[in-house]
């Protein structure tokens, strides 16, 4: 079994206000219908209200990010998957829901984690 982030930018959302709550109840859906079948691992969405923080191996802590994930923000979940196949079948779902393309990434296995 491999881990998958199945994941999308908050931009990529473009759903009008009246229909947001469909869209959470469908997203809510396929994430219930993912637990039921066993394979969710994790998800969430990124809180924008929050800012990132940079934490050095010294401890020294100092606001921002990485310059090419300033804009990291919307919603991901992991799965872990028999096949990139399956994964393909759930990020199409999940797509559905959301009305919006996902981006499907594959984690590397590390038999340690």
């Amino acid at each position: 079994m491999t881990n998958y982030l199945i994941s999308f930018p908050a931009g990529a959302m473009s759903v009008p206000a009246e229909e947001m709550a469909a869209v959470g109840d469908a997203a809510r859906a396929v994430i219930r219908e993912a637990k039921a079948a066993g394979v969710y691992v994790f998800g969430g969405g990124i809180n924008g209200d929050v800012a990132p923080l940079m934490v050095a191996s010294d401890r020294t802590v100092t606001p921002g990010t990485y310059p090419q994930t300033k804009g990291f923000d919307g919603g991901f979940c992991v799965l872990r998957l028999p096949s990139r196949d399956a994964a393909i079948v759930w990020a199409a779902r999940i797509a559905t829901a959301c009305r919006c393309s996902q981006e499907l990434r594959e984690f590397g296995h590390d038999p340690e984690t």
